[in-house]
Parts: structure tokens; sequence; C-alpha cells
């Protein structure tokens, strides 16, 4: 009798366990690729803590951003939409503040989480800053240390974080003691909290902590099978004409590679020491067994790739950035599951709420990966879209990628020195993309497949993107059915536009 009375006990406290809501800690790193963490296979990188959030969590392996670049990535992390569907991005225009009061901190602190954030927010709401101008959504959170722009790597130069400077000048291990106090004042408080961090590290300037010197001093760097120019002349022209292409020589990828590598590192060690800090916190409080990490960063790198640097093009290595979740409540935990689902940046706003016990709204396109963390084999979707709606004109692209391992990417732009061009890759054969397969007899099925599907998602981009910062726009330039002649049209009225706009 007495052994039956303690399972129920047992099996009431283990139900009492799971209904309570668990802390949520959402670290994001800035220009980050795969290749510099370790378990992601590089043997020259350092990077125990994040290797054992892995072993911990679940290690995903085709995670993507939707759009590439600082300013819209946030926006669609914040906001589990694409790019065309929250209006956000440079040289677009602000959030508009309708698309903020939907965003996963503001839902969750309205259901009683307390909300704290840190680092480089990347973008502005209209209205939601001093006498209604443009801001950063500080009073939206319970605990404030952001920065507009591109912040800063000296800790002193903001107010928010200042009181951690004489320890930790360098603010990459700033973020990891502002996420020490949040945590400690959270359980105080006893509520349930959300923490978003947003490194700077390794966003150039790189600008390492002088206190890792040491660790990748005189260090030698393999280069990776698709580095330099002579892999990079079957990609598209267009892919050329932008910063990316001049900074391979520019940032000097070419001439001085194991430098620039160990700079680049240098940073992402720093965001693991943080790591640690912060999980040593969460361990040191007692409440390791109900708080979920998430670990990503808002874009790869190409770091040389092809003869490209910088990030914004769909390639592997400027899309595809790092992800690990742990959740120690599932069946994942301490599995070293490793996840081949296709996920996306806009599947993190409805994986939070969801966290959180809350139903996401329908708007947003991204759905929960809380089953991934259930089931190891599991898919939650079947394609997803990458797109590039900033930079110079003849940059900008849409891409379609499929769970079977198939990327298309549809250059729209031509001129007297370029035709639109159609890129197609086959991620399991060729995962380093040295081949485009578009004019490949071979592959002409499966071109005419990725063409319905990139045209199935055009449709979708033409009917829900927002009326205003110049969305609705490139639904038209990125149609391969509509002449370039019409496309063109576009274009002069657009720059009469924007000379127009300079003028006033």
């Amino acid at each position: 009798m007495e052994s039956i009375k303690q399972l129920l006990l047992a099996s009431i406290l283990t139900l009492s366990a799971s209904a309570k809501k668990p802390n949520i800690i959402f670290l994001l790193a800035d220009d980050q690729d795969l290749s510099s963490v370790a378990c992601y296979g590089n043997t020259d990188v350092k990077t125990p803590n994040m290797d054992k959030l892995a072993a911990d969590g679940v290690l995903f392996e085709r995670h993507y951003n939707t759009t590439a670049i600082c300013m819209a990535s946030r926006a669609n992390i914040f906001t589990g939409m694409y790019e065309y569907k929250n209006g956000t991005n440079f040289e677009h225009g602000n959030m508009k503040p309708a698309v903020w009061a939907k965003t996963y901190p503001v839902l969750l602190r309205e259901a009683g989480y307390l909300t704290a954030f840190a680092g480089k927010f990347g973008m502005e709401v209209d209205g939601r800053g001093q006498n209604g101008k443009p801001g950063m959504c500080e009073t939206d959170f319970d605990f404030w240390a952001g920065g507009p722009g591109q912040t800063s790597f000296a800790t002193k130069a903001n107010k928010a974080l200042a009181k951690y400077a004489e320890e930790f000048p360098h603010a990459t291990l700033a973020y990891g003691a502002f996420s020490q106090n949040v945590i400690r004042e959270s359980v105080k408080q006893k509520k349930p909290f959300c923490l978003s961090i947003s490194f700077k590290a390794p966003h150039k300037p790189a600008t390492p902590d002088p206190r890792y010197n040491d660790i990748y001093a005189g260090k030698k760097f393999t280069k990776p099978a698709n580095f330099g120019r002579e892999h990079g002349e079957h990609l598209s022209p267009q892919s050329k004409t932008g910063r990316q292409y001049a900074r391979f020589s520019e940032w000097k990828y070419d001439s001085d590679y194991d430098v620039e590598l160990a700079k680049y590192y240098q940073q992402v060690y720093a965001i693991d020491v943080a790591l640690g800090m912060i999980r040593e916190e969460v361990e040191k409080q007692g409440i390791r067994e109900n708080t979920v990490i998430i670990y990503t960063s808002d874009n790869g790198y190409l770091n040389g790739a092809h003869g490209y640097g910088s990030k914004v093009l769909p390639m592997e290595e400027s899309s595809r950035v790092p992800l690990m979740i742990l959740d120690p409540r599932t069946p994942s935990a301490g599995k070293k599951w490793r996840s081949g689902a296709l996920t996306g940046n806009i599947d993190f706003a409805p994986t939070i709420l969801e966290l959180a016990g809350l139903e996401y709204p329908e708007n947003m396109d991204g759905v929960s990966l809380l089953p991934l963390l259930q089931d190891e084999k599991k898919e939650v979707r079947d394609t997803l879209m990458l797109m590039n709606a900033w930079s110079n004109a003849s940059c900008t692209a849409m891409s379609i990628v499929v769970k079977d391992r198939m990327k298309y990417t549809y250059w729209w732009y031509g001129n007297s020195e370029m035709e639109p061009t159609e890129e197609l890759f086959d991620l399991k054969k060729d995962p380093l993309e040295l081949k485009n397969f578009a004019k490949d007899k071979e592959y002409s099925s499966e071109l005419e497949r990725m063409r319905s599907l990139y045209d199935e998602q055009l449709e979708h981009f033409k009917n829900e993107a927002v009326p205003y910062n110049d969305y609705q726009r490139f639904g038209l330039l990125f149609d391969r059915e509509i002449p370039l002649s019409e496309k063109e049209q576009s274009m002069k009225k657009e720059k009469k536009r924007k000379n127009k706009k300079l003028k006033e």
C-alpha cells in the first residue's frame, strides 16, 4: 500500500513539473558559420561549451537563415515570418508597431514571463523610441542591455553594461555576466524568464578579446575544398557584382587566411566561454531541468568559400548556420542526437511560444521545432525559401531548398553582360556546391520540379508581401515568366523614386 502511495506521489510530482513553464534562453551569434564549431566537423577549432550543448541536446545539420543578413534575420527571428511579410531590412524600412506586437518577446511578457534582451537589437520599430521616433522597444523588456546599430565590442560603450566593464572590458563576456544577473534575479522573483542575447561577435571589425590571444596563436587552418576563386567560376555572374566578391581580397582571405581566421575563431571562442558562464549559473540556481537553451547565428559567413567574403548570398556557407537546442525534459536530452531536418530562423518564434504553452499566431510562416526534440528522424517541412532583396539590384535573388537536399536559385537580373541565371545544386551529392546542375540533362526533371516549387513559393510572396517598404516590386522581379524588359521599367521607376527622395 505504501509503495502505491509513493508511486502516486511521484506521478503527481512529475505532472506538476511538466506543467511548470520552462525558462528559455535564446543565444544569437552574429556572422558565425558552421566551420567555427568543432562538433560540426572542424578539428582546427575549440568550442567545448558549444560541443557540450550539442551533446546534451540536439545538433541541427540543415538549419538556414531565410535572409542571410543582420537586420532582416533578426526581424524574421522575432516575428516568425519571412522578410517580405515582416517588411524589415536595410534600405527597405523599419518594422511596423502592429508587426512587433506579435513577436515572441511581447507575447511571452503578456503571458507572465520576465523578458530580457542584451546586445545588438539590429533593427528599429516605428514609433517605439523616445518622442514617437523609431526605436528598439526597450520598454517591452524587464531587463535591458541592448544597443543600436552594430553596437560596440567595448563594454563601457553601452551604459546598461557599464557595471561589468572593469571585470569584462570586452562585451562578449559582459553579455555572459548580464545573463547571470538576469537568471539570479528571475529565480528570486520566482517567475519564468525568456533571456535573449545577441552577441556582436564574430562580426567585423574583427576585435577579439585579448585575454584569449593564445588560443590560436600561430595556428595554421585547413582551407575548405571550395576555397578560392577557381571554385566560384560556375556561380552566377550576378553574385560577383556585389561587395561579397570584392571582400575575398579586401579582407585578405586570399593573402592572409590564417591570421584572418584566427581572429574570427578567437571571437567565437569568447562566445563559447560566455555560454559556459550562462550554463554554470543555470546549474548554480538549480533550474537546469526546467531551462531550455537555443544557440544559433543570424547568418553564416563565406570566409573565402568560392572566392567570396561576408554573407547575404544564398551559398551554404552564408545561409546555413549552427543550431543546438537543449530541452532537458525531452527524450533528446543527453542522447547526442543530430537532426537532418530542414529548419529555418522563422521557426524560432513558434518554437519559443510553444515552449511557453502558447499558441503561435497564424500569420507566422515558421513551425515549432519541438517535434524534433521528441524524434530524431522527424521532419517539419518539405521546402524552405531563402531570399535576398537587399544590396545592388543584380545581387538580389530567391532560392528554394528542399528536404531531399536540392537547392534552386533564380538570379533575375540581366544586362548586356549577363542574362538571368538559374543555379541547381545537389547538396547530397555535392555539399560544397562545386557544380551547377541547371544545364545538366540528367537533372532536367529535377530542374522542372524545383522551378515548380519556386513558383509556388513566389505566389505566396506575391499574395502576402507587405504593401510598404518596396516588397511588392520584388514579386515581379523574382518572377521567372515576366520578361526582363518589364523588370527594367520597374528598376527605372525605382531609381527615379530614390533620386527624388535624395533631393527632398
